[in-house]
């Protein structure tokens, strides 16, 4: 239940690389607000400088979002309005506003956005790999055994899969990708909106290859085809016709048993009640 009297916290979303994209709804966002919760206030504060705003910041992230989110809900409670913002990007994406987020609900304070660039959907649109459906896995742990488990979950996924990745970690990266999923198609989009933006369309074992002649550089978001869809197994009249009999043996009559064999296997009912009685007789 929303809390009367209660402030607003409102979500902005920021450049990721060219300050032209931040929008107008986004400056008056920051304008209007009592204080901005950012990860680093060094980084916001350039954005601010640049835009000629003032505001009081307040730095929220991954390692005082616990103390902290208490203290912006208290101060959202008592009526003040904030804005949450990330270094670059959505805020609460792959970022640890979202627990400040959940906190907010929880306790009853409205939360609003004002949605802006966002570095997993410009890079899949650039990416020329399939779209229409996708799954963001964000930046895998750095634990050896979590990051197994992670990419083991993903061998048979049929989704393009999208990944955060630094430059200095990025050649371990792809090789474990190499190694947990085969050799596939994959996009390395790097430094989205900036000078030196590129797309990047290779495969895995090709992108191993480059990576170690060549050092990275810039922030990437990996691209990487999905698992081919599994073949359906296509059925046999006879194994239809063994699939019958087990209906017969739980009491269908023949007739009813090819009948269900034949709705579950895509063959036709006549073909299997032949192989049916033909055995009988």
């Amino acid at each position: 239940m929303t809390q009367p009297n209660s402030g607003r916290l409102t979500l902005v979303g920021t450049p990721i690389g060219n300050l032209s994209d931040f929008s107008p709804r986004a400056i008056e966002a920051l304008e209007q607000c009592d204080f901005i919760a950012a990860e680093d206030t060094r980084v916001t504060l350039k954005l601010l400088n640049h835009f000629g705003i003032t505001k009081p910041l307040v730095s929220y992230h991954e390692h005082n979002k616990r103390e902290r989110g208490e203290q912006l809900c208290a101060r959202l409670l008592a009526g003040e309005n904030g804005v949450l913002v990330s270094d670059a990007g959505m805020p609460a994406i792959s970022d640890p506003g979202e627990d400040l987020v959940a906190l907010c609900h929880r306790r009853g304070i409205p939360v609003g956005v004002v949605p802006g660039p966002t570095a997993v959907t410009a890079a899949l649109a650039l990416a020329g790999l399939p779209t229409g459906r996708f799954t963001f896995e964000g930046f895998l742990s750095v634990n050896k055994r979590s990051r197994r488990t992670h990419l083991d979950s993903l061998r048979g996924e049929t989704r393009t899969m999208v990944f955060y990745e630094a430059p200095h970690k990025l050649k371990y990266t792809l090789c474990d990708l190499l190694a947990a999923l085969g050799d596939r198609r994959i996009a390395l989009v790097r430094e989205i909106t900036k000078i030196h933006e590129e797309v990047i369309r290779t495969t895995l074992a090709a992108a191993v290859a480059r990576y170690e002649e060549e050092n990275p550089r810039g922030e990437f978001v990996l691209i990487v085809e999905g698992a081919a869809p599994a073949e359906k197994e296509v059925a046999t009249p006879e194994v239809a016709a063994d699939l019958a009999r087990s209906y017969m043996e739980e009491g269908m009559s023949p007739s009813e048993a090819a009948k269900t064999a034949a709705a579950e296997t895509g063959l036709k009912k006549g073909d299997i009640y032949r192989l049916l009685t033909a055995k009988e007789e």
